[in-house]
């Protein structure tokens, strides 16, 4: 680009744009190339061009994800008002509304209550901004995040095990039911996730370091099929204090049951994440700071 006149100088492609845009929102090539239903080949050399007429390196490639370069993130800024502009005209000339959508995954006790009116006060602030929220185990919400699936997350996790925007203590209390209290039972019936979920191994653990046995007696993967159970006296469980419901009785210290301080919720979004991106994480966060 130096030395050329200014009537002369390259102009960037917006497809070219899109593409390094994708791939600094995904981080990753290929989850980039899934979204923009092309091939991975296709979206490197698209990078490949840019980098060529911007004269500068604009991805590190790295082994777990794609960052980018200063001079990257110079050109991200651009790329995202030019894209911007051009859906504005796009917009304008159709006479249609056409907005962004913005992508959340929540565990499943985050939905509704405090999270339904934080995002309706969001959705009033933005109209334009669609938004996609989808929710289920951590473990499944993680993983669409690492698929570039989705914008934004919340996830449950053991604490610190992953690097987050921000993070809480996951406050968990031991339940049993108000009606049918199984606690006193021998062996000591559990309802819990399936294995690999969440809270199972404190709870295994915890049990077996009372020197008491146990046995699962109901296995679920939905929260309400848990506090159901428990409700309904198959035996005790360790649920977020949020989930925590009237038909529940919780369990003290006195019970001999230790409380559990090893989990917590974290907040996840990329660093090139759009800035309307940024303010509902912003806002999830002021949200989950609030006792």
């Amino acid at each position: 680009m130096k030395g050329n006149a200014k009537g002369h100088r390259p102009l960037f492609d917006l497809d070219l744009l899109r593409a390094i845009v994708m791939v600094a929102d995904c981080g990753s090539f290929t989850a980039a190339s899934a979204r923009l239903h092309s091939t991975q080949s296709t979206v490197s050399q698209k990078v490949r061009r840019l980098e060529d007429m911007a004269g500068h390196k604009l991805l590190e490639r790295g082994s777990r994800e794609v960052q980018p370069t200063d001079a990257g993130e110079t050109l991200l800024a651009y790329a995202r008002r030019m894209l911007a502009l051009n859906d504005e005209m796009i917009e304008s000339l159709a006479g249609a509304s056409v907005g962004l959508t913005v992508r959340l995954g929540v565990p499943e006790d985050f939905v509704g209550g405090p999270t339904t009116h934080m995002l309706a006060a969001f959705n009033r602030k933005h109209p334009q901004v669609k938004l996609e929220v989808t929710s289920g185990l951590s473990r499944d919400v993680a993983s669409s995040y690492d698929r570039g699936d989705l914008d934004i997350a919340l996830v449950k996790q053991r604490r610190n095990s992953r690097e987050a925007v921000a993070s809480w203590p996951e406050q968990l209390r031991w339940i049993d039911s108000a009606k049918y209290p199984s606690i006193l039972l021998d062996p000591v019936p559990l309802v819990a996730f399936p294995p690999r979920g969440l809270y199972r191994d404190d709870m295994t653990n915890a049990i077996e370091g009372l020197g008491r046995r146990w046995r699962m007696s109901f296995i679920s993967s939905s929260l309400s099929g848990i506090q159901a159970a428990v409700a309904d006296g198959l035996g005790i469980s360790l649920l977020p204090a949020r989930s925590v419901t009237a038909e529940h009785a919780v369990l003290t210290q006195e019970s001999g049951l230790p409380a559990i301080e090893t989990m917590d919720i974290a907040l996840l979004h990329r660093p090139t994440a759009d800035q309307v991106v940024k303010e509902l994480a912003k806002m999830l966060s002021r949200m989950l700071a609030t006792p």
